[in-house]
């Protein structure tokens, strides 16, 4: 029978160790984290994730047996680190036009932010299945975006057609960063790309 002297021992000695392995976890996160973020999820080695947190390959596979599980991890820290932009402030936006624009206006900085990492996580979201499914909480929250931009518009037929594909290529993290590589700002690149989507939203006379 344990001791009433042994019973907070053990609790103790759990909880230290159930602290290191977060800790470890953690250190290999953030390493994996950062070698995205400069050379990209299809280059990052295990080697160089394992010398960069400071632990052993066989550390590495113990706390993330396989890429997905490492992945994952990846994505859901980093996101959590940079959450999006708050879709409840849009809705509170009852104008269609002025909740398209301060929406553009808030997701284009987010864009700036997270551009180092965005850049080559997208780029390699084509090359590789776990890079896609990494970005696919990204995904998620621009259609559902989409849908709260959409409240108000009484479109239909063609003109629906047009609005959904321009408030989708609006949204794209590829248009801010073309626009940003030309030297458009922020603030402008959300105006044009407003004047765009209604544009598209509008009946021709």
């Amino acid at each position: 029978m344990m001791s009433r002297e042994s019973s907070p021992k053990r609790k103790y000695e759990l909880k230290k160790r159930a602290e290191q392995v977060a800790e470890t976890q953690r250190r290999i996160t953030e390493a994996a984290i950062e070698l995205h973020g400069t050379v990209g999820p299809s280059r990052t080695t295990l080697t160089a994730v394992a010398e960069r947190a400071g632990v052993e390959r066989r550390t590495l596979y113990r706390h993330f047996p396989t890429d997905g599980d490492r992945f994952a991890a990846c994505s859901a820290h980093y996101f959590a680190a940079n959450p999006w932009p708050d879709l409840g402030s849009w809705r509170a936006i009852r104008d269609p036009q002025q909740r398209l624009e301060r929406a553009l206006d808030d997701l284009y900085a987010y864009y700036e932010r997270t551009e180092t990492m965005l850049s080559k996580v997208l780029r390699d979201a084509e090359l590789t299945d776990l890079a896609r499914d990494a970005v696919a909480p990204l995904h998620m929250y621009l259609e559902e975006a989409a849908e709260i931009l959409a409240v108000g518009r009484q479109l239909r037929g063609r003109r629906r057609q047009l609005f959904a594909g321009a408030l989708r290529h609006a949204l794209d993290f590829s248009t801010w960063h073309s626009l940003s590589a030309n030297g458009i700002g922020r603030a402008d690149a959300a105006r044009l790309v407003t004047g765009l989507v209604e544009g598209a939203a509008t009946p021709r006379r």
